[in-house]
């Protein structure tokens, strides 16, 4: 089977991220995805993740509901966002600020 091949310079945060979701013994989904939501994270934000306020949690999180994405890709998102800011960045205030979608509103 071919694999593609980059020679784009993976992000220490995002290297040390894949590490621990890969360490992570109870992690609930496939690291892949993980960073995936992270990675839509950034690009909402412009900017790396780990210069993320509580603000800009609201703003996506907003942004995620007014465009209609679903819950389970809101929480999937959480999810991630949460192993993030717990995990790998030890920013408990960050991950408290992630709220998690119950059905449809």
């Amino acid at each position: 089977m071919a694999t593609l091949s980059t020679d784009a310079p993976i992000s220490p945060l995002r290297q040390r991220m894949q590490h621990d979701a890969h360490a992570w013994p109870g992690l609930p989904y496939p690291a892949k995805n993980c960073v995936r939501h992270v990675r839509r994270f950034a690009v909402f934000l412009g900017r790396s993740p780990d210069t993320a306020t509580a603000e800009d949690i609201r703003r996506v999180q907003l942004h995620q509901h007014e465009s209609g994405v679903g819950p389970a890709t809101i929480n999937g998102a959480v999810s991630a966002l949460r192993f993030l800011f717990l995990v790998t960045l030890k920013r408990r205030d960050l991950a408290r600020a992630l709220v998690i979608m119950r059905g449809s509103l």
